[in-house]
């Protein structure tokens, strides 16, 4: 059925609210982003968000219910970016003797893209706010459990167990994790600094995979 004129007129006017709401809420998220380059999460105030981002204080609860509401959805925002990151960097196609090295391009590269989400996640992770520091927490932990099940699927870790799995899963990511806070923390004129990072990096992540083919694992059930 064809719509009347009226009926476009308020569709029209429904989505411009729409999308003016979606820009305010990304504007408030980056705001915080911005004050957070030399500052931790707990640090900040609403007001300060609100003028940071343009807006009257009033505007932020149509957004977050309070700082915490913020500081989750930012967990989300910058987990999204780290997500992708970890899942993009396990879909390389590269040669398996090439797999560590690619990763770490990637862990760098991606870093240097999303330096404030990746700053966040680090300061937070030991932060203030109880919810966004367990929120961040529960992100590694799926992180390191889908990082878990890929590796068993790897000839030479399928019969592991899954606690000697999500070990193994838990040394990576932790490692990737630390070294993108390390990179976070490096001054743009000290490339030299980044390489020493990423030479490093690529070390941890093979002396934690040079053990597996001489670690007995106790078999997972038939």
């Amino acid at each position: 059925m064809l719509k009347s004129r009226k009926e476009r007129r308020q569709a029209r006017a429904r989505y411009g609210r729409d999308e003016q709401k979606a820009q305010t809420h990304q504007k408030l998220l980056e705001a915080a982003l911005v004050l957070l380059e030399h500052r931790s999460f707990d640090g900040l105030s609403l007001r300060e968000v609100a003028r940071e981002a343009g807006v009257v204080p009033t505007a932020f609860y149509r957004h977050f219910r309070d700082m915490e509401g913020l500081g989750l959805a930012l967990v989300d925002e910058s987990m999204s970016t780290l997500r992708e990151m970890l899942r993009s960097a396990r879909a390389a196609p590269v040669p398996a003797e090439h797999v560590i090295r690619r990763s770490v391009e990637v862990l760098v590269s991606q870093v240097h893209a999303h330096r404030a989400h990746f700053r966040f996640v680090a300061r937070e992770m030991y932060g203030g706010f109880n919810a966004v520091r367990l929120a961040i927490r529960k992100e590694i932990v799926s992180f390191t459990s889908e990082l878990a099940l890929d590796l068993g699927r790897l000839p030479l870790l399928n019969r592991w167990s899954a606690d000697d799995l999500q070990m193994i899963a838990g040394l990576m990511v932790n490692a990737m994790v630390l070294t993108a806070a390390a990179l976070t923390e490096v001054p743009a004129d000290r490339p030299e600094r980044t390489e020493q990072i990423t030479r490093d990096a690529e070390k941890q992540l093979r002396l934690i995979t040079f053990g597996v083919p001489h670690w007995k694992s106790a078999s997972p059930p038939p």
